[in-house]
C-alpha cells in the first residue's frame, strides 16, 4: 500500500535492501533467518520515523518508509516517515500529508484548514533547505540556507494570514517559502544551522 505519490519517494534502499534479500542457498532456516532480520529492520525504522513526534500522536500513527511503503498500520489519522537522505523524520497530520502530496505534483498546499507536522529530532542527516526557494537542493549567498534542529511546522487555513510575518530564520517563529504556495510557520523547539 502507497501512501504518497511515488515522486515522493527518496530511496532509503540501502537501509531496506538487507531487510529485502531473503534469497539464500542454505533453504529454510536461512529464509527464517532473513524475515527475522527483516522485522529487526522494521523495527529500527520505525522507531526512527517515530523519534520524529510526541507519544500522543506515535502510539496510534501510521508508519511509512520515504517510498510510501506502510511499515505499520495507525488509527488516529497521523502518518510518521522515517529519515531519508534528503528529509529528517516527521510526523504529519491529514493535512499536512495532503501538502507533500501538492509539493510533489506542483500543486498548492490544501487550505482552510491547519496542518500540523512535527519533527522533533530535527532534520536528521538532511541537507537542510533554502528558506526561500522550495525548489533549491543546495546552500547559495542567497537562498537563505537553513538545518532546522527540532521543531514543528504549521500550515494556516488562510495564506493570506503570512503575509504580515517574517521570514527571518533567527526567529523562533518564521514563515518558510513565503510569497510561494508551500508557505507555512517554522516554530523552532532547538537549535539549527543557518548559512
Amino acid at each position: 500500500m502507497k501512501l504518497l505519490p511515488a515522486c515522493m519517494a527518496i530511496s532509503i534502499l540501502s537501509a531496506t535492501t538487507a531487510c529485502n534479500d531473503t534469497s539464500d542457498s542454505a533453504g529454510e532456516g536461512s529464509s527464517a533467518q532473513a524475515e527475522g532480520e527483516a522485522l529487526e529492520g522494521n523495527a529500527a525504522l520505525i522507531a526512527n520515523a517515530l523519534s520524529a513526534g510526541p507519544s500522543d500522536v506515535t502510539d496510534a500513527a501510521t508508519v511509512i518508509d520515504g517510498e510510501g511503503n506502510v511499515l505499520r498500520g495507525g488509527s488516529n489519522g497521523w502518518t510518521c516517515i522515517v529519515e531519508t537522505p534528503g528529509m529528517g523524520p516527521m510526523c504529519n497530520d491529514e493535512t499536512w500529508m495532503a501538502a507533500l502530496g501538492a509539493m510533489q505534483t506542483g500543486g498548492a498546499f490544501p487550505t482552510g484548514k491547519f496542518g500540523v507536522s512535527y519533527m522533533l529530532a530535527g532534520e536528521g542527516n538532511a541537507p537542510g533547505v533554502s528558506n526561500l526557494d522550495p525548489a533549491a537542493t543546495e546552500p547559495t549567498e542567497d537562498n537563505m540556507w537553513i538545518k532546522d534542529g527540532p521543531h514543528m511546522m504549521i500550515i494556516l487555513p488562510d495564506p493570506s494570514m503570512y503575509s504580515d510575518m517574517s521570514n527571518d530564520v533567527d526567529e523562533p517563529v518564521y514563515v518558510m517559502w513565503k510569497d510561494t504556495p508551500f508557505a507555512h510557520l517554522m516554530v523552532r523547539l532547538g537549535d539549527a544551522e543557518i548559512k
